[in-house]
């Protein structure tokens, strides 16, 4: 009685209400549904950040850093491809977000908001329209590059200048690198109290918007919401900070496991057989999870010196970027590490398992639980090289981290300076001669004539006559290349000697790191260079390989041995 009272009150559930009721449910239902599925949309969309396409491996990469040749290494005296290279096979997809330069149209004056003071009221750099006026200005004068971000303006070097930094890179760049420039910029008042850029300066002249410290932001305006992306970058221009890393405290060091090669064949050799063995050291340690402890002392091959001998003792931070190293790796100098090892390896009871085989391959180690791993190798050469370890089955096993090898930063401020007096616009030819071309009584059956006829001949169709052309060669007499002048503004190595010598910023850098001893721009420092400008020409054009070819696609087809 009670039930069928209860469904007389309510009626909800008489047979001729049901179908009504179900109707109404499904409706709730599927708003309830359509309610989630628009606030499930609305937190992936607010939160999602798709991956960059920078840093998504091509194929390329891919397939290079994967290669399953033979691993023994062939020496010769070329300039080695390094960590920044690689990137450049996804220049494509770098382009399209990054050359971009979101500022407005440029304007070389602009009124002064306040004109009272008279003519010779101090420039006040930290006015927003000054800034806007110097940053207009530098995107009207430097037409082959992009501007990424720019840094605020301060004061330079008296009550009419100001200076301002900012990164950028070249409209036609091929290498995934940001540039930092900083320069001085003179500004004038007119009757009117109009404000007009004067001239700029020459490349780093803006010293005073130059960022001191590692760890110092600048208040950078952005020109891309991309900004974040310098960071993984490498940025020719900052300050440079490779000090050496050190170990926190006995119980940090205490409870590390290190990996460390001693010995063996590699001293002396060429710079390209040193990184082959190194990196396989660092490939193995990564793979062992362990810290590498690695001698930053470097014994230059005679085949860069200009004594004809090898020498011991340049630093690796010479030819390197550290910075890039430490901060991407786990390593420490083996005079810090002998010092700490000694301090506390009896105390805390640090055990060391020594290997003097290279065929006990880096599998074979996982399980080794001491501190300390020794690769000792012998005096028998070939079978002494470091590199042996990763060969066969280890190839496919342990690879070789490329990309936390960069180019010393302070190298490459020289290619960039060279190129900014260049203003960005030039073409480049390689030209590889050797004894052999030097030589035609010795060498009559040369297969490839790089005589500056044959120069000529192969660059009428391909170089516009009157432009800068940079000439990349080892040839010592920059005389021999005088007929090109005729039809070309030829620049070479030796014009841009202030930027390495005793009155330059690398000079003092590089004397400061060596304990005060000068360094010499040696051999391996003068291809590096003479390579990478080449790379930054517009229309760049190999000679020793094949005469008639154009390079293509920069790294990858115009590098050349000599034999």
């Amino acid at each position: 009685m009670l039930g069928r009272s209860m469904l007389s009150r309510t009626g909800s559930f008489r047979p001729e209400n049901l179908g009504q009721n179900a109707l109404a449910m499904i409706g709730n239902l599927c708003f309830t549904i359509f309610v989630l599925g628009v606030l499930i949309f609305t937190i992936i969309a607010a939160t999602y950040e798709p991956e960059d396409p920078l840093f998504h491996p091509s194929t390329k990469i891919t397939n290079f850093l994967t290669s399953t040749s033979n691993a023994t290494f062939k020496s010769d005296n070329t300039v080695l491809k390094t960590g920044e290279d690689f990137m450049a096979a996804n220049q494509t997809a770098f382009a399209t977000f990054i050359n971009i330069t979101d500022v407005d149209n440029p304007v070389s004056e602009l009124p002064s908001p306040d004109c009272e003071g008279g003519l010779d009221r101090p420039i006040d750099c930290t006015d927003p329209e000054v800034f806007h006026l110097m940053m207009r200005s530098a995107i009207e004068h430097f037409k082959d590059i992009h501007f990424y971000r720019f840094g605020k303006s301060v004061r330079g070097s008296n009550d009419s200048t100001c200076d301002m930094a900012w990164r950028f890179r070249p409209k036609e760049g091929k290498t995934a690198a940001f540039y930092k420039d900083y320069r001085r910029f003179v500004i004038s008042r007119s009757e009117n109290c109009t404000l007009s850029v004067v001239s700029i300066g020459d490349y780093h002249t803006g010293v005073n918007a130059r960022k001191r410290k590692k760890n110092q932001k600048p208040g950078f305006e952005k020109t891309h919401p991309k900004q974040e992306l310098a960071i993984s970058l490498p940025v020719v221009g900052e300050t440079v900070n490779d000090t050496l890393p050190v170990v926190e405290s006995e119980g940090s060091f205490s409870h590390g496991k290190y990996l460390i090669y001693t010995g063996g064949g590699d001293r002396c050799k060429t710079m390209n057989h040193y990184l082959w063995s190194f990196l396989c050291a660092l490939g193995e340690a990564q793979y062992l999870n362990r810290t590498l402890v690695m001698d930053l002392s470097i014994c230059l091959s005679s085949i860069y010196t200009s004594s004809n001998q090898d020498e011991e003792g340049k630093d690796f931070r010479f030819y390197f970027d550290f910075e890039h190293l430490k901060d991407s790796a786990s390593v420490l100098d083996q005079v810090q590490f002998w010092s700490d090892w000694n301090k506390w390896q009896k105390k805390d009871g640090l055990s060391l398992h020594l290997v003097e085989d290279f065929k006990i391959t880096p599998m074979k180690l996982e399980g080794v639980n001491d501190a300390l791993i020794m690769r000792k190798f012998g005096s028998v050469e070939p079978d002494n090289y470091w590199y042996r370890v990763c060969e066969g089955e280890t190839e496919s096993v342990v690879q070789r981290p490329w990309h936390l090898i960069w180019k010393s930063r302070r190298l490459m401020d020289i290619v960039s300076a060279i190129a900014s007096r260049l203003n960005w616009d030039f073409d480049s030819v390689h030209v590889v001669r050797g004894e052999k071309a030097r030589n035609k009584e010795l060498w009559p059956n040369l297969a490839v004539d790089t005589s500056p006829d044959a120069l000529l001949s192969s660059l009428r169709d391909k170089i516009e006559d009157g432009r800068n052309l940079y000439v990349a060669t080892d040839e010592p007499d920059t005389s021999f290349f005088d007929p090109l002048k005729d039809k070309y503004s030829t620049h070479f190595l030796d014009e841009y000697k202030d930027l390495w010598n005793e009155n330059s910023e690398w000079y003092s850098e590089t004397t400061k790191l060596n304990k005060g001893v000068p360094v010499e721009f040696d051999g391996y420092m003068r291809v590096s260079v003479d390579t990478e400008v080449f790379l930054r020409g517009k229309k760049q054009i190999e000679t020793f390989n094949d005469l008639t070819s154009d390079c293509k696609d920069g790294i990858n087809t115009c590098s050349s041995s000599a034999s």
